[in-house]
């Protein structure tokens, strides 16, 4: 396994991580164990969770996930061998309205929703301190939450500025119970908004932006990548297998399968349209002719960017988990890069 420095943070982190969406709901306590033991294994130091997992999202469910990943830690000894992350949730933006049952509709990026949802957050991983505390969505309507495009969207009035979000989280690193700050589903503008407002009032600088990033969807590398790269703000890469579009399971005419995402997630079949299931044969094919698996040549060319610091598995179950680590020693030389990026040239970002 190789392990990276996250930004300017001081963290070590492992270039592939454990995402734990799924424990406490779609996976077992028991599955879950089993996964963080064989991670822990390979060599995955990484745990990255939220405050509104698991998936699927329910009232009655929330904050399990920290809880599982708190007890595997407890019972296993082993905090001072793993970093773990976790997210807090802000206005809910479209769908986003399902999570009313974290501290209701005052919800928000200010001083008194982030500290109760830090402190919350330490309850249930058992833990005085998170290591990367990172902002799951932003309070505006960017592209990067679920619309496809940019448009003009007023901010409501009672919007939280990014310098007083910032403020907030820089207590919570003085008082000990943050190492280190970081944000997700973040644009190339609000990106920079973190910087320059950590610049210009003294205050702790993001270390990390968590987005997806996958074989289907490499917009990232259009603005955020240089960002990442010159402003030492490395990729934390979720659905590097878009959400297994990219496992080779569905084939050419893609069906629902029982225990998978695709049967939990009603419009999922339907993102794999006839342009992404074109592309995925391609990459397909140039795995076979090099003698990979294509999740395995999807997982290695994620973390073999510059500007990736770790890419996220994240399995339904233990086996799945498994094959997945043994990604971890494939490099792609240069000709498997060029054909996938001809693959990526003829079908830029399918829908």
């Amino acid at each position: 396994m190789e392990y990276r420095k996250l930004g300017s943070s001081g963290l070590t982190v492992s270039a592939l991580g454990l995402g734990a969406m799924t424990f406490g709901g779609q996976s077992s306590e028991e599955d879950s164990f089993r996964q963080l033991d064989m991670a822990l294994a390979a060599g995955v130091t990484f745990i990255d969770t939220a405050e509104n997992y698991p998936f699927p999202f329910d009232p009655r469910t929330q904050g399990e996930s920290e809880a599982v990943v708190g007890r595997w830690i407890a019972a296993r000894g082993v905090r001072d061998k793993v970093v773990i992350a976790t997210k807090a949730a802000a206005f809910g933006q479209t769908d986003f309205d399902r999570f009313a049952h974290i501290r209701g509709p005052e919800r928000c990026l200010d001083r008194r929703n982030i500290f109760e949802a830090v402190d919350a957050s330490l309850r249930r991983f058992g833990t005085d301190v998170i290591d990367l505390y990172q902002l799951h969505w932003s309070e505006r309507v960017i592209p990067t939450n679920f619309q496809p495009r940019y448009s003009k969207v007023p901010d409501r009035p009672e919007a939280v500025p990014i310098a007083e979000t910032l403020e907030a989280l820089a207590e919570v690193v003085a008082q000990g119970k943050v190492r280190a700050i970081g944000i997700c589903n973040e644009s190339p503008w609000g990106t920079m908004r973190y910087i320059a407002e950590a610049d210009r009032l003294g205050l702790p600088r993001i270390t990390s932006i968590q987005n997806g990033y996958n074989l289907l969807d490499r917009t990232f590398e259009l603005g955020l990548a240089e960002v990442a790269v010159r402003e030492a703000v490395p990729l934390i890469a979720y659905s590097p297998l878009a959400a297994g579009g990219l496992t080779g399971k569905y084939g050419s005419a893609p069906q629902p399968i029982e225990g998978s995402r695709s049967s939990a997630i009603p419009n999922f079949i339907s993102r794999l349209g006839a342009s992404r299931v074109r592309a995925i044969e391609a990459y397909t094919a140039i795995a076979r002719e090099h003698g990979m698996s294509l999740p395995h040549m999807a997982l290695a060319f994620a973390r073999q960017q510059p500007f990736c610091g770790t890419v996220l598995l994240g399995a339904s179950n233990a086996g799945q988990l498994s094959d997945n680590l043994a990604s971890a020693d494939i490099v792609l030389g240069k000709d498997v890069l060029k054909q996938i990026n001809a693959v990526h040239d003829a079908h830029p970002n399918p829908k």
